[in-house]
Order: structure tokens, then C-alpha cells, then sequence
């Protein structure tokens, strides 16, 4: 048995190696695991039975902790073998490395008193004092023990990250149990919000999975659309005062979720009519509209960071860019991937027209969904002036200019319908504030319209011709409001209008770029005997992928230059891809992969390229790439405004 189960961030194991002396120096038993769990779904049978023979989990809590599935599981397991003992904290212990705690979840975690790294004796007084009072290890508790009608599901295999979405779900649901930290004694409903197809369902779902042990008195699912229908299903029938003694025989807390709640024809009293009909429910609404933010606490789905993006589609940085993050779309792509599809056929379906791609992997009309709640002009007309300009963000004004011009309207009529568009698109999660660009953070009034949005909107759009010539009149717009100069072109007497600057599109694509390029292992130095040359070379090819990716989103062609030699996004992206980086990987990737050929099957990977007489070599010529790549990135600065990152030359 151990006392201690010492869970923490594979990037804090230098910083965790002196507690763990600290605490077996104190006479303390620590179990830590020396290989690392990578995802929920790959928690090894050791983990699982170590923590049930451990007193107590002891979570090193930084910044980086919440961010990793394993470290979140096995708090999850110690907080809920807690809860099952009257109290959450019993089997949890917190050291907080940070000079704050609002990234630590659970809000009662967030409430208890952290012990600190800094002071090793008064930690391992501390750490003896709590396990002392526990007689025996913990007990994991069991899946399927609750008492509701409704089963929670098996974890779901393509849920992906979204772990601080389930605690912030939690926190919220208990946040009356530590009223001196959130301000608040009454418990309140929890309303998980986001577009269609975004998770909303399988989030709650997850949670149920994983915190189903917090509620013995069950876990109940109801059809917001259908909720009398549902009830009725689920036993809970015979009127509310019926309902309201079974829940108080039973007297323990359950969890009550309404799934699919249809905001915009349904009145907000009727709404919370269908909350839990007793105090001990915990209630969890989804819904896709932000009409009614008193209906509970918002917890709101965006897409999939990138990292989770790709892992659903094996990978391919082009297909999740290309449907941005979006669970659903990701989770079709992923399947038909696996399926044998190829992924240059899959991302050429996408986007051509006629049938929906999704739909057809689907078997279902899945896009419908996604803008199944435009059912105004006003909302209409945005959303097309929308997707006229996507990628670029839209505002209020780009709108009232286009119906101005279209339907000769006055100004402020058009400024009228143009607000309550926007208006509209927002409180129905289909236009979300633009994020921060090359040009500087969001103003507050530029909204993003999401490329599952634009597809579906395409594939159901009432009215094409209305959308052409809304879009003629965004593009003349857009246009209208590009500055000029006029240049004398070379041996001629005619002249020329240009562009004074670089256009939004060429700006965000050097941004893009610039960002990769100066975190890459050509810019930051590897020092001598640090780091792998093989990661470097896949690192360098992988940037030609995101390079050409990029200039492919904002369709920009690769050219080698122009004829006044003006540094452009097109002829940087060409010295960065065939004239830098192309000669070096063309050289080095035989040779390394021959060396690599050679490796003794009891040797490790590193060790074996750390003995390769051609490694010095490589390693000046890497660091060779330092200037001309820095040279490269400061002219992408030059073109999206944003001079960060710049290592010195040198």
C-alpha cells in the first residue's frame, strides 16, 4: 500500500524529482509513474490498480496539469472515491506550483488550502498529518452503481480533449459547495452551448461517464424537444408532486440532463419548467442558442484546438483546417479515412459543389442542422454577406454597405437590418467574435463565420441568386476600400494600379507562417549533443506541408517572384520552400534514413544517431539555415505587422 500516489504533468517531472525525495526522505511511500499515460483511453492496468492501493492522490497542480487526459482521469477517480466518503478532499491533496489558482478544477479543490513546493518540511508535515487520518487505501468507484432510469454510455471512443469543459461543468453544478470562493450558496443549472454538430451531447454524455458516481440517485436523459414524451419514457410520470416524492424516497443527489433544448420556440419559463424537479438534481441543458443566459451557467463549445483536430483525421493538418476543428465533421472524415478513402479525394469532395461530402458520409442531411435556425431575411442576407468574405472577418458596417448597395435602401435601414442580421447569427452560435490577426486583437465588432457553417450554408441556401448578388456587391465592397497607388510599369508609358499594401488575406497568410516558422527547429538553435536530428528533419518537412496548407486556405499562389523583386507572401514562401529548406532535406533525409537503417535492435533511436560520424556535419548545416530562415521571417513581419519571436542573428 502507499501512502501518496504522486500525479503530475510529464513537462514538471525536473521540478516533481525533489518532492518525491523530500517525501520518501519523510518516511512516506510514493508512487509515481515513471512512463507516462498519454490519453483517458490509455490508462494501463498499473495506474488503475496502484491508485486503488494508495491512501491518497497528491496532484502537483500547475498550469500545464489540466491539459493532460491521464492527469485529469486519476484526479477524477481519487475525487470521486472521496465523494464517496462524505468528502471530495479526503482522498485529494494540492500542491500549487503557481502564484494563482483559478486553473485548478474542481471549485472545491479550488477552496481547500494548498500546500507549497517551496517549503519541502512543512509539505511533508502536512502530507503525514492527512494520510495519517486515513485508515486504508481508497476505493475506486464502479461505473454503472447509480440508480437513474437512463444509463450513462461507455466513454465514447472519438471524445477528445474538452477537460477543462468537464470541470468547468462540475464546478459549476457544485459551485454552492464552496460559496467563500465563488461567491454564491444557490445551486444553478448548467447550460452547454455551441453550434450544431459541435459536441454539445457528447460532452454532457462524457460527463455522465465520468462522474456518474457522483450521483447515486441516477442520471436521467430528456429530450428537450420532446420532453413530455421522454418523461414519460424514463418512469417519472403522474404529475410534479408525483416525481417530487419518488426523488425525496430516494434522497441522494442525481444528474439531470435535457438534451437538445429549442430556445427559439420554446418560452424561457417553459424552459426551466423542465428542470430538476428536486433540489438534489443537478441539471445540465444543451442547447445551441445565447438567448437566455439566466436560464444557467454558459459553458461554451468552439472547435477542437489543432492538435485534437488532427488526431481524428490521422494527422492531415489540410482536412481538419479545412472543416476548423468541428467535432462532428472531423469524426465523419476520421471514419471514412479508415475506411480506405483517400485524403486528397476526401478534401476535393468537400469543397465541391453539389452534394454535401458530410451529408453522403453521414447517410443523414447533417448539414440541415447546422443552419436549420436562419429562418429570417435579416439573418439570411448576414450570413451570405458572411460567406461572401470568408475567410475575413465580417462586420455590421461591411453588411449595411452590401444591402445598401443591392436594395437601394437608405443607410440607416440598412444599418437596421444589418444589426439585427449579426444579432441574430450570434445569439444562434453561428457567427463567433473574430479572433486576434496579424493586424492586432479583435475590435469587438468582427465576427468569423466558420467553415461547417459556409459548407451547409451552401447545400441549403433558399435563395442562390440573392446570395450572388450579395456577393458581387461584398466583393466590389471589399474592393472599393483597398488603398492604391499608381506605379509606371518598365518600358511602357501606360500605367498601373496596385495595391499600396498588402491585402487582409496576404497578411494573415505571413502571420500563419511567420508563427510556424520562428518556433521550428531551424530558427531556435539546437545545441551541440541536444534535441534529434530526425525530429529537426521532420520538423523542416512538415513546415513545407503547413507552408503550401497555408497559401492553399488563402489561395495564394507559390511564385518565385516579382518583377520589381518586392518581397511578397508568394516569393517568400518560395525561398522558404525550394530554396532553403528543399536543398537541406534533400540532402540530409537519405543519408540519416540510411544510417537509421543500420540500428541494432537493442539500441535506442538517440543513442544510435548520437554515434553517427555524419552528425556533427548535419548539425552545422542546421545551424547554417538560422540566417536565411531569420531573414525570411523578418520579411513575413514586415508583411503581417507582427515582429515577435525573432531570434538574434548571430
Amino acid at each position: 500500500m502507499w501512502d501518496v500516489f504522486l500525479s503530475y504533468s510529464r513537462g514538471d517531472v525536473e521540478r516533481v524529482r525533489p518532492l518525491v525525495r523530500a517525501l520518501r526522505d519523510g518516511g512516506l511511500t510514493v508512487f509515481t509513474d515513471e512512463t507516462g499515460v498519454a490519453s483517458f483511453a490509455g490508462i494501463s492496468d498499473t495506474i488503475r490498480r496502484e491508485l486503488g492501493r494508495s491512501k491518497a492522490l497528491l496532484a502537483y497542480y500547475s498550469a500545464a496539469y489540466p491539459e493532460r487526459e491521464a492527469c485529469q482521469w486519476e484526479l477524477t477517480t481519487a475525487y470521486l472515491a472521496g465523494l464517496g466518503e462524505g468528502d471530495p478532499r479526503r482522498r485529494v491533496m494540492v500542491v500549487n506550483p503557481e502564484a494563482f489558482t483559478g486553473h485548478i478544477h474542481p471549485v472545491e479543490l479550488r477552496d481547500a488550502r494548498h500546500a507549497s513546493a517551496d517549503d519541502p518540511a512543512a509539505l511533508v508535515a502536512v502530507v503525514r498529518e492527512h494520510v495519517a487520518r486515513l485508515a486504508g487505501p481508497m476505493t475506486l468507484p464502479e461505473r454503472g452503481g447509480g440508480r437513474g432510469r437512463y444509463r450513462a454510455p461507455e466513454p465514447h471512443p472519438e471524445f477528445l480533449g474538452r477537460l477543462s469543459e468537464l470541470w468547468r461543468v462540475h464546478s459549476a453544478l457544485h459551485a454552492h459547495a464552496a460559496p467563500l470562493t465563488v461567491g454564491r450558496s444557490a445551486a444553478r443549472a448548467v447550460q452547454i452551448r455551441g453550434m450544431a454538430g459541435i459536441g454539445k451531447t457528447l460532452l454532457a454524455e462524457e460527463y455522465a461517464v465520468r462522474f456518474e458516481a457522483a450521483y447515486p440517485g441516477g442520471v436521467f436523459r430528456l429530450d428537450g424537444r420532446d420532453f413530455d414524451a421522454s418523461l414519460r419514457a424514463s418512469g417519472l410520470s403522474g404529475g410534479a408532486q408525483s416525481v417530487f416524492r419518488q426523488f425525496d424516497a430516494v434522497g441522494e443527489p442525481f444528474l439531470w440532463i435535457v438534451d437538445g433544448v429549442d430556445v427559439e420556440r420554446t418560452p424561457l419559463r417553459a424552459i426551466a419548467a423542465t428542470a430538476a424537479p428536486h433540489p438534489l438534481g443537478h441539471t445540465v441543458f444543451t442547447l445551441r442558442s445565447r438567448a437566455y443566459d439566466t436560464l444557467g451557467t454558459p459553458v461554451d463549445l468552439g472547435p477542437l484546438d489543432d492538435a485534437q483536430a488532427r488526431q481524428l483525421v490521422g494527422g492531415d493538418r489540410a482536412l481538419a483546417d479545412a472543416v476548423g476543428g468541428h467535432p462532428l465533421a472531423l469524426t465523419l472524415l476520421g471514419r471514412a479515412l479508415q475506411a480506405g478513402h483517400r485524403t486528397q479525394d476526401l478534401y476535393d469532395r468537400l469543397h465541391a459543389r453539389g452534394g454535401s461530402l458530410l451529408d453522403a458520409l453521414a447517410g443523414d442531411d447533417v448539414t440541415a442542422a447546422v443552419v436549420h435556425d436562419v429562418d429570417t431575411a435579416d439573418a439570411a442576407d448576414a450570413l451570405r454577406c458572411a460567406a461572401a468574405l470568408h475567410p475575413l472577418p465580417v462586420t455590421a458596417d461591411d453588411v449595411r454597405r452590401v444591402l445598401a448597395a443591392v436594395d437601394r435602401v437608405p443607410k440607416v435601414v440598412a444599418s437596421l437590418r444589418a444589426g439585427n442580421g449579426i444579432a441574430e447569427l450570434r445569439t444562434r452560435s453561428l457567427l463567433t467574435p473574430a479572433v486576434e490577426t496579424a493586424q492586432g486583437p479583435a475590435d469587438g465588432d468582427r465576427w468569423s463565420l466558420h467553415p461547417v457553417t459556409l459548407h451547409a450554408w451552401h447545400q441549403h441556401d433558399p435563395a442562390p441568386a440573392r446570395t450572388e448578388a450579395l456577393r458581387h456587391a461584398a466583393l466590389r465592397t471589399l474592393c472599393g476600400h483597398r488603398e492604391t497607388v499608381t506605379l509606371a510599369l518598365p518600358g511602357s508609358r501606360r500605367e498601373a494600379l496596385v495595391s499600396a499594401a498588402p491585402s487582409e488575406s496576404e497578411r494573415m497568410a505571413a502571420f500563419d507562417i511567420q508563427v510556424e516558422l520562428v518556433t521550428r527547429i531551424g530558427v531556435q538553435e539546437l545545441a551541440p549533443g541536444t534535441g534529434s536530428l530526425r525530429e529537426a528533419l521532420s520538423s523542416l518537412k512538415s513546415l513545407i506541408d503547413f507552408t503550401r496548407a497555408t497559401l492553399h486556405t488563402y489561395s495564394i499562389r507559390l511564385e518565385q517572384g516579382t518583377a520589381d523583386g518586392a518581397a511578397t507572401v508568394q516569393s517568400l514562401a518560395y525561398a522558404l520552400i525550394n530554396g532553403t529548406i528543399r536543398p537541406f532535406t534533400t540532402t540530409w533525409h537519405p543519408r540519416l534514413a540510411a544510417y537509421e537503417a543500420r540500428r541494432p535492435a537493442d539500441a535506442a533511436p538517440l543513442d544510435h544517431e548520437l554515434g553517427w560520424p555524419e552528425a556533427s556535419q548535419m548539425r552545422a548545416d542546421l545551424a547554417a539555415l538560422r540566417e536565411p530562415l531569420r531573414r525570411i521571417a523578418e520579411g513575413l513581419a514586415e508583411i503581417s505587422g507582427a515582429d515577435f519571436g525573432m531570434p538574434a542573428a548571430g
